[in-house]
């Protein structure tokens, strides 16, 4: 057994990313974020589709194309397409932000 909030460093100089479950064409992990976001010009562009959830704290997330950033809070969920371009442009701190996130096969 374990606990979703345990082994946080106070500290976070980097995102924690921790993979929690790993089957075929399956993955979950846990990601803890601190006031981080994806580098300046970087977007992701997976070829698994990415369902995330925010457990604690905020985040937002740009979508290419897409003039608004969508802002989710403790408890809102993402579906994000595989191939969908996408950065996170800023993270709670206080709170950390805790995700989970749950890959799949497109």
């Amino acid at each position: 057994m374990n606990n979703l909030f345990a082994g946080i460093p106070s500290d976070l100089p980097q995102e924690l990313i921790d993979t929690l479950l790993e089957a075929e064409g399956l993955r979950l992990q846990r990601i803890v974020s601190s006031n981080h976001s994806s580098a300046e010009g970087f977007w992701y562009q997976q070829q698994e589709n990415e369902w995330v959830l925010v457990i604690q704290g905020a985040a937002r997330l740009q979508i290419e194309e897409q003039d608004q950033e969508l802002e989710l809070k403790t408890g809102d969920y993402l579906n994000i397409p595989a191939g969908l371009r996408h950065r996170v442009s800023w993270t709670s701190a206080d709170p950390d932000c805790i995700w989970l996130c749950l890959f799949y096969p497109a």
